[in-house]
């Protein structure tokens, strides 16, 4: 019997909320070095622990699927939650005590590991206290967006240059987008989201809360409790729906760097802030086998390499197998402030993954009308140093790929900004966020809320990837090569430890500007 969670579990990461002309929630990241890498969820194999950090386990194949797999599983006393022979995992629930030791004596599978929990990089946020109407519907003119005047970040890369001519996406190219869910009723969103290719894979899963005590999950009882009749991909977090309007959108209120591209919500996160490992797996595969053209992860976590091989090796062979079905694949890098070159024996998921394009942070460290008296100026800058690092980016020659706007400030928590410092990404706010209390997206359609991360940066190089599929096709290989090529060099020539090839520009990846 599943239960309902009805408060999210913001008591471990030490919110705190003030109140202005925005709404501040300073959640602190996590510090760089091995006190980040202690802190991340570890995944552990059966052979050195028992039981699984949420109940799931994953199966890996020697060969083809056993034809009663199933029924071994069911044996043991537990259940198959999918299978996939393409990549030659599965995912299974309720093996307890030896069951899982004894799954992997089976004849056909190579191994049996317990799953585990990855929490999504919580940002720094911002939200308008009261939200003016007006604004309509303006696809082929991205900047005629009521919000536009303070997207500084699309003015960075470039979009509005390929906007004017005439490069906005098309609605036969799909993105998949891993994460908390979208909200497909936002004025920014609605008719962008594929309903019937739209999933939620979260499924049942252990959660604990604050008190240490394991409890089953299941965010669908959530949706229905609070969302009768909503879809059961909406986003109950806000983080799905920012990401995705990001990368398409209707530009009502915030353009995004696509405005006809088409976005689907798989569902891998809960708004309780986890991940299950096996989730985000089965996203991947799922998205490869339903005809995605590029993949977007803004989540990730780190775990240490020793006595974790295996769990390298299934990352490698479900990005491998996406990648061999033509998907493009675009993580963040992470909100650590971690030199991924000196990292040691941590693995930082996804970005540590070969067959992905993996995007560091950039953004203005101050906004100079952010506190503005005129509600027409606030937060429309000027801004500087527009391409300045981002203060909690990872980084490092051998991971990032490109860097991308993901927002900045100064100086970051936990010391407090003055006003005017911190610069955030706009995009669309989830109506269905079951942070109400804290950003009010629920009060109106146009709601946008603000916020830092790479995983607000990634979503950008994402859209740019969508639209290279219209130009150069489903090619993974060609089109990173395009986007690193094409990328600004702010930092100079080669590889740089922030920026990798550079910083992203839309525009030359396309052909709008040489």
């Amino acid at each position: 019997m599943s239960l309902v969670r009805s408060v999210p579990r913001f008591a471990t990461v030490g919110l705190v909320v003030t109140a202005a002309c925005v709404y501040d929630a300073r959640i602190p990241f996590q510090p760089a070095g091995p006190a980040a890498a202690a802190r991340a969820p570890e995944f552990a194999s059966v052979a050195t622990r028992g039981g699984g950090a949420n109940g799931r386990h994953i199966v890996s194949f020697s060969g083809s699927v056993p034809a009663d797999f199933a029924a071994q599983v069911a044996a043991l006393g537990g259940k198959v939650l999918w299978v996939s022979s393409g990549s030659g995992l599965a995912a299974v629930s309720g093996l307890e005590g030896s069951a899982a030791a004894t799954l992997a004596r089976k004849r056909g599978i190579q191994a049996v590991d317990a799953d585990a929990l990855i929490p999504l990089d919580v940002p720094l946020l911002a939200t308008e206290a009261t939200a003016e109407g007006g604004g309509v519907q303006s696809n082929a003119a991205p900047a005629a967006a009521v919000r536009y005047p303070r997207q500084w970040n699309m003015r960075a890369v470039q979009a509005d240059v390929a906007w004017a001519h005439g490069v906005v996406g098309s609605s036969g190219v799909s993105i998949f987008m891993l994460d908390s869910g979208i909200d497909p009723h936002h004025a920014d969103t609605e008719g962008r989201v594929d309903a019937t290719r739209s999933r939620d894979l979260l499924g049942t899963f252990d959660a604990q809360l604050e008190d240490g005590t394991t409890v089953p999950f299941t965010e669908a009882d959530t949706v229905q409790k609070y969302f009768p009749g909503k879809e059961i991909y909406t986003d109950l977090f806000f983080h799905g729906t920012h990401t995705a309007a990001t990368v398409s959108s209707n530009a009502v209120r915030a353009a995004g760097v696509t405005s006809r591209t088409t976005l689907v919500a798989v569902k891998v996160c809960g708004y309780i802030n986890d991940c299950p490992f096996s989730s985000i797996l089965n996203g991947v595969i799922y998205a490869a086998d339903d005809g995605a053209d590029v993949i977007n992860l803004s989540l990730g976590g780190a775990f240490p390499k020793a006595g974790n091989g295996r769990f390298v090796g299934l990352i490698n062979k479900v990005f491998n197998y996406a990648r061999s079905k033509g998907v493009t694949v675009v993580v963040s890098a992470g909100n650590s402030a971690a030199d991924l070159d000196h990292d040691g024996n941590t693995y930082w998921t996804f970005c540590n993954t070969p067959s992905v394009i993996c995007v560091a942070a950039t953004g203005p460290t101050s906004d100079a009308n952010a506190t503005s008296p005129n509600p027409n100026l606030v937060r429309n800058g000027p801004w500087t140093n527009i391409d300045a690092p981002a203060y909690y980016t990872n980084f490092g020659r051998s991971a990032i790929n490109v860097a991308a706007p993901g927002g900045n400030s100064s100086f970051g928590p936990p010391l407090a900004a003055p006003a005017g410092r911190d610069v955030f990404v706009w995009a669309a706010c989830s109506q269905t966020s079951r942070l109400t209390q804290l950003l009010g997206c629920s009060a109106a359609p146009l709601f946008i809320v603000g916020a830092q991360g790479t995983s607000m940066a990634a979503p950008h190089v994402a859209g740019t990837a969508a639209l290279l599929v219209s130009i150069i096709g489903r090619n993974p290989a060609q089109i990173k090569a395009r986007i690193q090529q094409s990328a600004d060099n702010v930092a100079g020539n080669g590889t740089t430890p922030f920026y990798g090839k550079g910083r992203l520009n839309v525009a030359r990846a396309v052909g709008a500007i040489p």
